[in-house]
């Protein structure tokens, strides 16, 4: 059974995760959101701005079972998702658990591995299962990927096919901290903070698993207007006729924005979903199903310049 009122639990979540991560609220709401939606989140930064430290502290927080995986060039499938091995004691074939076996699953640097291993990933993330040997696996409930991966500007790295970045509910960006943020971590270190203890860092178990999906079924019975829904597929559908868009958002990207503004909506306290929740969560919820025309790219288009353009011309329902 839940502990707390759904809501309440959350904010006390929120409030926990707080005192280890400085800054970054936006963040810390996104995988608050892909949470409750049992979504995939993709967190895009350069190193040291505590994307790793922000899931484990969300594990903590929750009570729920977290596993690491560090993306490198050799990692291959089977270290995701497991392997057959042969067992010499029981002489037969037996199927070790890997780390996906997990509530809370961190790919640390996905884009530092082959197209190969990444793809390993597909039905992990898409059907919550592992199939080896023609034995399928089910994974725990809840199961969600937060992958982390730098910029690909950055050197040794690998783009992440569209099938797989589609998968992803959210790709939040993750900044460098204002001045007055980084004087808080720098003190935070000086007194004593270890990110790599966090139950010494006074972070403790708040709200649970059950939590989690009473907020979902609350979360769920937010209503949305005809008119609302409309919008968000005139959003997804302008994304596909702009001359600087190679391949706009799908079907799945507008599902995705339609979940993450009924979570959105929810969080800050309404029963129904306003134009501007939509606004709030189109950038996360698109951004990475746009693949702009290189020569938009080398003119120095992003993703999110597009999105603004099409909220400044989609007509917002009154």
């Amino acid at each position: 059974m839940a502990t707390h009122n759904p809501r309440e639990a959350l904010g006390l979540l929120r409030a926990e995760v707080a005192k280890a991560v400085v800054g970054q609220d936006g963040v810390v709401a996104g995988l608050l959101i892909a949470l409750l939606c049992r979504g995939h989140v993709l967190l895009e930064g350069p190193p040291g701005v505590a994307k790793t430290l922000l899931v484990r502290s969300f594990a903590a927080a929750l009570d729920l079972e977290m596993k690491r995986i560090q993306f490198t060039p050799d990692l291959m499938p089977g270290d995701v998702t497991g392997s057959v091995i042969y067992d010499p004691r029981s002489v037969e074939f037996l199927f070790r658990h890997g780390p996906v076996f997990t509530n809370l699953l961190l790919a640390d640097e996905i884009n530092r591995t082959s197209p190969k291993t990444q793809s390993a990933l597909l039905e992990v993330m898409e059907e919550r299962q592992v199939s080896t040997d023609g034995v399928t696996r089910p994974l725990p409930d809840p199961f969600v990927v937060a992958a982390t991966q730098n910029p690909i500007e950055h050197e040794g790295t690998y783009p992440l096919p569209e099938a797989q970045l589609d998968r992803f509910l959210l790709k939040l960006t993750v900044p460098m901290p204002t001045r007055d943020e980084e004087l808080g971590v720098v003190r935070a270190h000086h007194t004593g903070f270890d990110p790599r203890n966090l139950s010494a860092a006074g972070i403790k178990a708040v709200a649970t698993a059950a939590d989690l999906t009473a907020a979902r079924e609350a979360m769920m019975r937010v209503y949305v207007a005809d008119e609302v829904i409309g919008y968000i597929v005139d959003i997804c559908r302008a994304t596909r006729a702009l001359p600087a868009v190679e391949l706009g958002a799908s079907p799945r990207g507008a599902t995705s924005l339609l979940i993450t503004s009924k979570a959105w909506a929810w969080i800050s306290g309404r029963d129904h979903v306003t134009p501007d929740d939509v606004k709030v969560m189109a950038r996360p919820a698109l951004r990475h199903r746009l693949r702009l025309r290189p020569e938009a790219e080398l003119e120095g288009t992003t993703p999110d310049a597009v999105l603004e353009s099409v909220l400044a011309t989609v007509p917002t329902p009154r």
